[in-house]
């Protein structure tokens, strides 16, 4: 049926593009088309009209006998489909059923063998703390006497280094003594060696001071023969004029 009506749309549709694509008559809206190629697409259609006109007319006149027969067809699948539902149920509530037994059989097996692990696992415990206890309690005791044997041998050594000390006091007391006085004599030395470089010091600086005063009269005195010979006599070195009373000036006088 789908396919004739493909058949007659297809057929149309050339129908059309014949009569799209007709040479035109002159000077008036006509056309001149293929009258065989009209004719022929015009069979086409009317060869596929009438078989889905039929098939159509045939549908139409089923239509109450196929909405029974669908209505029928419904009625007992959703009757087999209840039937099953409830086969369904039933067997699942059997295999639950069925399930929950087995469940509770297992969990009571496993509780059992739980219980029993726990008293086992109980008595492995006291067992092992017995043995501990009685372990720890005879470590406790031989430590005990190893502390106490220890501890009679740390007094014994102890009393016995008093014993060493207390005659080793006067070579004590004499190495103070004599450490004391090679003290004192560092003292002194070192006394004695700052002194001396104190007067090294003060001496050097001394004949340094001579030296520069012995420096700064001879600068002072060619600066003032300098100035003298650009500005002639009466003038100091910077220009500026000093009695003349025949008084001489020290280097120091003369700089500025």
């Amino acid at each position: 049926m789908i396919r004739g009506v493909y058949r007659v749309f297809e057929s149309l549709d050339a129908l059309v593009t014949i009569v799209e694509e007709a040479r035109s008559v002159p000077m008036t809206s006509n056309c001149v088309v293929p009258r065989g190629d009209v004719l022929e697409l015009l069979d086409d259609v009317r060869e596929a009209i009438p078989g889905e006109m039929d098939d159509a007319q045939d549908v139409l006149d089923r239509r109450d006998e196929v909405v029974s027969e669908a209505e029928r067809e419904a009625e007992e699948t959703r009757t087999a489909a209840n039937s099953e539902a409830e086969e369904t149920l039933q067997n699942a509530r059997t295999e639950a059923e069925r399930l929950v037994a087995e469940a509770q059989e297992e969990a009571s097996r496993t509780l059992a063998e739980a219980r029993h692990e726990a008293e086992r696992a109980v008595a492995d415990g006291r067992r092992q703390y017995a043995e501990l206890t009685d372990r720890a309690r005879d470590e406790a005791e031989r430590m005990t006497h190893a502390g106490r044997a220890a501890h009679d041998r740390l007094v014994a050594d102890g009393q016995n280094e008093q014993t060493r000390l207390v005659s080793q006091t006067e070579v004590v007391r004499a190495s103070h003594a004599e450490a004391g006085q090679v003290v004192d004599a560092a003292h002194a030395e070192a006394d004695r060696l700052r002194r001396e470089c104190d007067d090294y010091v003060d001496t050097t600086l001394g004949e340094l001071e001579a030296t520069l005063n012995n420096a700064l009269g001879v600068v002072g005195r060619g600066r003032s023969q300098l100035w003298r010979g650009q500005y002639g006599p009466g003038y100091d070195t910077g220009g500026r004029e000093y009695p003349q009373d025949g008084r001489t000036g020290t280097g120091m006088d003369l700089i500025d």
